[in-house]
């Protein structure tokens, strides 16, 4: 997605040759023409797919899910990292660590808000060590309901998150796939390198 890549070639800035902060936009800051956007590119790549739910984590995953549920006219449920008083009985639960952060979470969603007859589509800001798409996917797994895709706003190809995610056979939709972040340098895959 072009519209995109431009955003991160102009606002990102590389911290290191693992990190990629994109704060101005993503998630700290929101660009909500971007997120607009983002939210029917992956509408229309999983408009075919009768999506019944979006499932994301809070919280730089809410802003890309919330412009697609409204593309697809779908509700969003997002896990919670945190507890609250509020969430408590026949939570569907899983364990994510997170690489930016450096700390392990227990993920929570109610059961009440996915069931057995959901077609979901699970939304995430960024992909690297795919544990949090993994998470959000053993949720789906535990209501019963069935996984239609991943949708990825931006994907770190030089980490193994999106290769296992993807030998596993889950569909994997990244809207930005970065080669390299060497140098200083955001390098995207190529459309030929990314069908590989």
């Amino acid at each position: 997605m072009k519209l995109l890549q431009d955003k991160i070639i102009n606002e990102g800035k590389v911290l290191s040759n693992q990190v990629l902060k994109v704060d101005s936009f993503l998630n700290h800051q929101i660009d909500a023409f971007l997120m607009k956007e983002v939210g029917k590119e992956f509408a229309a790549r999983f408009e075919n797919e009768g999506i019944t739910k979006i499932v994301t984590i809070e919280s730089s995953g809410i802003a890309p899910s919330v412009m697609a549920a409204l593309e697809l006219n779908v509700p969003v449920v997002f896990a919670r990292k945190r507890k609250s008083l509020t969430v408590t009985d026949q939570l569907l639960t899983a364990s994510v660590y997170s690489f930016t952060k450096q700390e392990e979470n227990t993920i929570a969603v109610s059961n009440q808000h996915l069931t057995s007859s959901d077609r979901v589509l699970v939304i995430d800001d960024f992909l690297a060590n795919g544990q949090a798409a993994l998470g959000l996917a053993e949720i789906v797994e535990q209501a019963g309901a069935s996984l239609a895709g991943i949708g990825i706003v931006i994907e770190k190809s030089f980490q193994e998150g999106g290769k296992m995610l993807r030998e596993r056979g889950l569909r994997v939709e990244s809207l930005a796939r970065i080669k390299s972040l060497e140098n200083n340098e955001v390098q995207f895959l190529e459309e030929t390198e990314a069908a590989v």
